[in-house]
């Protein structure tokens, strides 16, 4: 098509009332694809912008999820922002919101009544819980769905009390989802015209991820126990994080040919024949002497030694990294994953890109996140004709926030 960027989502409008990381990531990875995506924040921002108020840094995460979008203001309980609001949908594709559920519909401009106003729109619907069922108006917070859902209770060792993962795994996961949901809504209404609401629960989206506890359950016929760092089945060994002498080191070897790989590497070939360790069910009835065995190789060497010495014989392994190494690894950032930029508010911060890659497409570079409201003259005047006077009575009226300092 003449004119269209070599971009796979070019010419998709997407209004994007997303917050924190559910919503904001999704929208983030088809605003790099291409999508213009128009950032709907209240006129005080939306909570993760808000957080730099407390302390430097602390909002960091929102440069990181916010690039390449256009960031207005909107009171969207006011009478005239709702209006504003259904004036910018009837121009576009996609609506993404993570608010609890009903909050919308309260507000009236949930689907029911964005469908009637634009038939190809797109709705997307991000909750903890999901749109309907007896538990759907309950709080949401990645950590106590990480709790509900099942996840906390197989993460930690087995001495001590069940703790989160570290990062924000629900939050991401879901919204990875949701773009999902988004793109096959998409495809379909490139067949039928016709848009259709699309909804993920945070809840649901985790379950999965715990296929291999949900294994042991079936198998033992009982709840899984925490297993640190080993398998989450208990039905591979090695599997576990060993020490090295400056450090940690992941070692897996879920297969026979990974152990008679991985006692090559260690020096001890004359193990292969030995009843405790001689194939995957008798290393696993013998986990711990099996780690034993690797760990006291291991916290001899340095992480380094130890993955050339694993990597040279095939093994599956790799060191254990604190996030000052990751933001500068090599290959990430050679392969543009990662990307240095200096930002106005943060500082130099690492952007990370969007990992989904289309071969042949254009990529775009790391952007800097604009400020709040930034952009908000700029869409009223281009996506709805609005003139300075109309944009200035909004601004008075509350409408709109105030037009951000240039400093």
């Amino acid at each position: 098509m003449q004119g269209r960027r070599n971009l796979p989502l070019d010419g998709l409008t997407v209004i994007d009332l997303g917050q924190v990381y559910q919503g904001p990531y999704a929208t983030y990875l088809m605003a790099k694809a291409g999508a213009k995506v128009i950032k709907i924040e209240p006129l005080a921002g939306e909570p993760v912008r808000q957080r730099d108020s407390v302390s430097r840094g602390s909002g960091a995460p929102f440069a990181m999820l916010n690039g390449h979008k256009q960031c207005i203001t909107l009171d969207l309980k006011a009478a005239k922002g709702k209006e504003i609001l259904k004036r910018l949908v009837k121009g576009a594709d996609v609506l993404l919101e993570n608010y609890a559920p009903g909050v919308m519909d309260r507000l009236g401009i949930g689907w029911s009544v964005l469908h009637e106003l634009n038939p190809r729109l797109v709705y997307a619907s991000g909750s903890g819980y999901g749109l309907s069922g007896p538990d759907k108006d309950n709080l949401a917070m990645d950590v106590t769905v990480q709790a509900v859902s099942g996840l906390m209770s197989v993460t930690g060792f087995p001495d001590s009390p069940p703790v989160k993962a570290g990062p924000a795994l629900v939050d991401f996961m879901s919204g990875i989802h949701l773009y999902a949901g988004v793109m096959t809504a998409l495809y379909e209404r490139g067949i039928t015209g016709v848009g259709r609401l699309v909804e993920v629960a945070m809840q649901e989206a985790v379950l999965p991820a715990l296929a291999s506890n949900l294994a042991y359950m079936y198998d033992i016929g009982r709840a899984p126990p925490r297993t640190g760092n080993r398998h989450g089945g208990l039905s591979a060994a090695p599997y576990n994080v060993y020490p090295a002498s400056d450090g940690y080191i992941a070692i897996i070897a879920t297969n026979d040919k990974h152990w008679a790989n991985l006692l090559q590497a260690i020096g001890q070939t004359e193990l292969a024949d030995d009843p405790r360790f001689r194939d995957k069910v008798a290393r696993v009835r013998n986990m711990d002497q099996t780690d034993q065995l690797i760990a006291e190789w291991s916290s001899k060497i340095t992480r380094e030694e130890a993955c050339a010495a694993l990597a040279k014989f095939k093994v599956p392994s790799a060191p254990v990294r604190d996030l000052e190494e990751v933001c500068n690894d090599r290959h990430m950032h050679a392969r543009g994953m990662l990307e240095w930029i200096d930002h106005p508010q943060f500082g130099r911060i690492v952007i990370p890109d969007s990992p989904i890659r289309i071969h042949g497409a254009d990529r775009l570079p790391a952007a800097v996140s604009s400020r709040l409201g930034a952009n908000t003259d700029e869409v009223l005047s281009a996506m709805l004709d609005m003139s300075e006077p109309e944009i200035a009575t909004l601004r008075t009226e509350g409408v709109i926030g105030p037009r951000p300092s240039s400093t």
